[in-house]
């Protein structure tokens, strides 16, 4: 598979751009509880990439934790209002930093981002297996 760190930011990069279209094909279709909720775990899903984007080498387990507890962190940093400040002055930060805190979205995040784990480390193990090469799971 792809061995230099070039070649996997730009995988990266390109899933992260997939995600984002499919983010924004399902605002454009859907509404209600299914755009609420999709656009939740595609945003865990696009912090996923982002950690490869960033670092290409971590580990999927590690990545997964980093992309849950980023989003925890947002998340919860809604309580104290600043992200709200932040979000009436710009839709960066709208986008970025959400608006008002959702305990359902708690939940929403490891949705988007275990069954990207799941197939990142089923496909290293197939790849270690097909090179005969070892990687930290």
């Amino acid at each position: 598979m792809l061995r230099t760190d070039g070649n996997r930011r730009l995988l990266a990069l390109a899933g992260a751009v997939a995600v984002l279209a499919v983010a924004l094909f399902i605002r454009a279709v859907a509404d209600g509880p299914l755009e609420q909720n999709s656009g939740t775990a595609l945003y865990a899903s696009l912090i996923y990439a982002g950690v490869f984007v960033l670092r290409p080498r971590t580990p999927p387990l590690v990545a997964g934790a980093l992309a849950i507890a980023f989003c925890w962190l947002v998340e919860l940093s809604q309580l104290t209002g600043v992200p709200a400040y932040l979000s009436e002055r710009s839709l960066l930060a709208r986008l970025a930093l959400g608006v008002a805190y959702d305990p359902l979205d708690m939940w929403w995040y490891p949705v988007g981002v275990l069954p990207l784990v799941a197939v990142h480390v089923a496909l290293r193990w197939k790849d270690d297996r097909r090179f005969g090469s070892e990687h930290a799971v």
